[in-house]
C-alpha cells in the first residue's frame, strides 16, 4: 500500500461526498457524545470567523437544536466564543459567521492580557519568546478558555481539525489541537465548502482565503503560503487523485515531520519512540 493510501484510510477521506448525509453524520455524532454522557450539556466552540468554525458551528448548533426538542431538557446549549488577541483584522468575518450559526450563547473573551503576561513572566525568568511561540501561546490560551467555559457550563470543547489540516499538522499541539469531540474529521477543505453551501451559508465565509493569525509580524498570512502547497492539492491527493511530484512530496513531508501532533503523550510501551 502507498503512504497516500494509507493517509487516506487513516483520515478516512471519501473521493466524493453526498453533502446532506455527511451533514446529518455529524450532527447524530454530536447528539449520540451528549446522550452517551448525561452529565454534559452544553458544546464549546471558539469561532474565528473561518471556514472550519463556522461549519462545526451551525453543525452543533444544529444538534443542540435536535437535541431539546427529541429529549425535552431546555439545558442544552451551544457556547459560540469569541476569543481576539485585541482586536481581530476579520471580525465583520466573525459576526457574519455568529449571525449564520445563530448560537444559543455568544460570549467574548479577549486573551490579550493573558499572553502578554505569560510572555512578559518568561521574559523576566529570562525565556526569550519568538513571534512565532508567541503565536502558539494564543492558540493554547485560546483552548485554556474554552476549557474554562467547558468546565463552568459542564460542556465538552469542539475541536475543527479535519483531515487536510490534519494530515499536513496546520494545528498547535494542544492548542486548536486540543478538543473532547471532532464533527469535521474525515472531511477535506472542498468537502467543508460543500457542507457549508448545503446549509446556506453566504459565500463569503467559506471562499475567503484561509489563514492562522497567530503571528503579530506575520498577521493574516494566507495558509497555502506557509504550508508550500494549495489546499486543492492537498484535497486532491487525499481523494487518491494524482497530484503533481512536488506537491507529494511537501504533503507527505508535512505528514512526516507532524506526525508527534496527533500522537498522544508517548509511554515506554508505545513503538513511535524507538
Amino acid at each position: 500500500m502507498s503512504l497516500q493510501s494509507e493517509i487516506i484510510a487513516q483520515l478516512g477521506v471519501k473521493p466524493v461526498i453526498d453533502p446532506e448525509k455527511e451533514i446529518r453524520v455529524s450532527i447524530d455524532f454530536l447528539k449520540a457524545y451528549l446522550l452517551k454522557y448525561p452529565f454534559l450539556k452544553s458544546l464549546v466552540l471558539g469561532i474565528s470567523g473561518g471556514q472550519d468554525s463556522t461549519l462545526a458551528g451551525r453543525l452543533a448548533q444544529l444538534a443542540i437544536n435536535e437535541l431539546r426538542e427529541e429529549t425535552g431538557d431546555a439545558d442544552y446549549r451551544f457556547i459560540a466564543v469569541r476569543l481576539p488577541y485585541g482586536s481581530q483584522a476579520d471580525e465583520a468575518d466573525a459576526q457574519k459567521a455568529l449571525a449564520f450559526i445563530e448560537p444559543d450563547v455568544s460570549l467574548a473573551v479577549n486573551i490579550k492580557a493573558a499572553v502578554d503576561g505569560q510572555v512578559l513572566a518568561l521574559k523576566e525568568a529570562g525565556v526569550a519568546i519568538s513571534d512565532f511561540n508567541k503565536g502558539n501561546i494564543k492558540a493554547r490560551q485560546r483552548m485554556i478558555t474554552q476549557y474554562a467555559i467547558a468546565g463552568a457550563e459542564a460542556g465538552a470543547v469542539i475541536g475543527t481539525d479535519h483531515a487536510a489540516e490534519n494530515i499536513t499538522g496546520f494545528f498547535t499541539k494542544f492548542g486548536d489541537g486540543g478538543a473532547d469531540i471532532l464533527p469535521l474529521f474525515r472531511l477535506n477543505k472542498r468537502q467543508g465548502k460543500q457542507l457549508l453551501a448545503t446549509l446556506g451559508a453566504p459565500a463569503e465565509l467559506y471562499t475567503k482565503i484561509p489563514t492562522a493569525d497567530l503571528e503579530d509580524d506575520k498577521p493574516l498570512v494566507a495558509d497555502e503560503v506557509a504550508l508550500g502547497v494549495t489546499y486543492d492539492e492537498i484535497d486532491d491527493y487525499l481523494e487518491g487523485k494524482t497530484v503533481s511530484t512536488a506537491a507529494k512530496e511537501i504533503i507527505e513531508n508535512w505528514w512526516q515531520k507532524t506526525q508527534h501532533k496527533r500522537h498522544l503523550p508517548i509511554s515506554v510501551f508505545d513503538d513511535f519512540w524507538k
